[in-house]
């Protein structure tokens, strides 16, 4: 059950990496961080580069897939990130959950127990119980979590912003399930090193199609190099989890939302973001869901 560990290992980084993401995005835009830790990302990788040759040309295809819906994933949570409180950034995931389970049910055909089907059903009750909250004042009803913190020129275009973060996820599932599909023929090494460097080629692409400029600076922010070493160490922990024979990506899905309990916890201690109480309870109703979806 190593594989369970290495899962928790990335959600719990996941959750440490939406924190750095947002502290970095105080001193540096949003293009200049994801550029500037995407590259760094690369830099720590290139010495699997040994190990990563050898793979068959449909393999060069499918990570260069995958790595264009991280691509998309990054551009649009990134952006919606910038603008919602970091505790709140997780509400969407409710659709990730459902939707990576999804395809391993109907795909993959994996098999979900009672008790697995009871965890999926408290995690996605605790993701969605952290979009409301009971208002102090009215017991008779809650009031929109996602509206705190906000200004008004955001709250006007909040729409737009759960859009982006919806197309995020869907972007984010599809990647978990290429995943699980790669790793049972080719090694960690193999994807790891090819999926960053194609990422690296979409945004030099990007760059100089929208002609963005960036500033060196970005590599004076602690936050970018914080963001790279989460990512790297993260992402190994979930590429060796999913080559394991007996990872199920719907169970996989319900652990990496252990990364909302670091994200609440950030909120409080770093952003001082308020309604902590509340989202601690959403998250132990996640934690609770977690526990039973790695039953048997």
């Amino acid at each position: 059950m190593s594989w369970i560990f290495l899962v928790l290992v990335y959600g719990l980084f996941k959750g440490g990496r939406e924190i750095a993401k947002k502290k970095a995005m105080d001193k540096n835009s949003v293009m200049e961080v994801l550029v500037a830790y995407t590259v760094l990302s690369l830099a720590m990788v290139v010495p699997q580069a040994k190990d990563a040759g050898g793979l068959e040309l449909k393999y060069y295809f499918f990570i260069a897939f995958k790595s264009l819906c991280m691509f998309i994933a990054w551009i649009c949570s990134f952006n919606s990130l910038k603008k919602l409180p970091v505790s709140l950034f997780g509400i969407l995931s409710l659709s990730r959950v459902l939707f990576a389970t999804m395809l391993g049910v109907l795909v993959l055909h994996e098999t979900m127990s009672i008790l697995q089907i009871t965890g999926l059903i408290l995690v996605c009750t605790g993701l969605l119980m952290l979009k409301f909250k009971p208002d102090a004042n009215k017991t008779d009803r809650v009031v929109p979590l996602v509206t705190e913190s906000l200004n008004p020129l955001v709250k006007e275009n909040i729409t737009i912003y759960v859009i982006i973060a919806f197309i995020s996820c869907i972007m984010n599932s599809i990647s978990g399930f290429m995943d699980k599909i790669l790793m049972k023929d080719i090694t960690s090494s193999q994807l790891q090193f090819w999926y960053m460097l194609f990422i690296v080629f979409y945004y030099m692409l990007y760059i100089l199609i929208k002609r963005e400029k960036l500033s060196l600076s970005v590599l004076k922010n602690v936050w970018v190099w914080v963001l790279a070493i989460l990512f790297v160490i993260g992402d190994k922990c979930l590429f060796i989890a999913n080559a394991n024979p007996e990872s199920k990506i719907s169970v996989m899905t319900l652990i990496k939302q252990s990364a909302c309990i670091v994200t609440i916890l950030g909120g409080k201690f770093i952003f001082k973001e308020t309604g902590i109480g509340w989202k601690l309870l959403c998250a132990s109703v996640v934690i609770a869901g977690i526990v039973l979806g790695v039953l048997k």
